[in-house]
């Protein structure tokens, strides 16, 4: 059955702006839940709801986002349709497991996993890739990339937009600014599959998820632009950023039990 959940009005005044804020991150270099799930624990929402919530309000800007790269020409769905595949089915099957399975075995690992990530594109040499350099991009890599990743979109959740990026430069040779379109769609598909499983368990806060949703809509769009026009040299410092905070909040939570 769906939940409701009241808030006082300036509490849903301020999950908007961080949600925008989140948006905005997310869009550029991922980790936008850094911001968004801590927000609405610390607002009083029943941590049995957050999950499911934020995932509502996390679809909203990654389908912006992921349609402004696709507009761009920065992102070809036919030569990345096995990574849409497996990422839904990862996310399906993740969602599920969220609400089934424990994951603390996953908790501590997580805080070194994404640090790795800022290791790796602050020391590693990122690829000169030309303009068409998404036109060959092997499709059998993408089957365990996606469900990988998918499974643990919608079973935890943080960090996935870093790991994404990462394993697709890893994995592809193409430059950050499609690979962080490739991490931007990806991210949505999962998004949207962890979120329907979530309504189908009702454990989604509607009117909070949709309120944040739109704001972190309209700083996905402001976001996915400012990414584009910046190009490498902007998402590079942003995205260390970005996942150096994730570590610190994973390790503090996580490693020291703090929420």
């Amino acid at each position: 059955m769906p939940y409701d959940f009241a808030l006082e009005p300036i509490t849903l005044i301020i999950l908007a702006a961080v949600a925008f804020l989140a948006g905005f991150i997310d869009a550029i270099a991922g980790g936008g839940g850094l911001l968004t799930v801590p927000a609405l624990l610390l607002a009083g929402v029943p941590p049995h709801l957050v999950l499911g919530t934020n995932k509502l309000s996390s679809t909203f800007g990654s389908a912006t986002a992921a349609y402004t790269f696709y507009r761009k020409k920065l992102f070809t769905p036919l030569k990345w349709k096995n990574a849409l595949s497996a990422t839904a089915l990862g996310a399906a099957v993740g969602a599920i497991g969220a609400h089934y399975l424990p994951a603390h075995w996953l908790d501590r690992l997580l805080p070194l996993a994404v640090f790795g990530c800022g290791i790796y594109l602050l020391f590693g040499r990122l690829p000169e890739a030309p303009l068409d350099a998404d036109a060959q991009i092997p499709r059998k890599r993408q089957w365990p990339q996606g469900l990988g990743l998918g499974f643990y979109d919608g079973l935890i959740g943080p960090g996935t937009g870093a790991f994404w990026t990462i394993s697709t430069l890893i994995l592809y040779r193409i430059d950050l600014v499609r690979a962080s379109g490739v991490a931007r769609t990806m991210n949505f598909v999962s998004n949207g599959v962890a979120l329907a499983v979530f309504i189908c368990l009702g454990q989604v806060v509607w009117m909070l998820g949709l309120t944040m949703g739109i704001s972190l809509m309209f700083g996905a769009y402001l976001g996915a632009h400012t990414a584009i026009a910046g190009g490498a040299k902007f998402i590079r410092p942003l995205f260390i950023l970005v996942v150096l905070a994730l570590t610190a909040r994973l390790v503090w939570q996580h490693w020291f039990g703090h929420a």
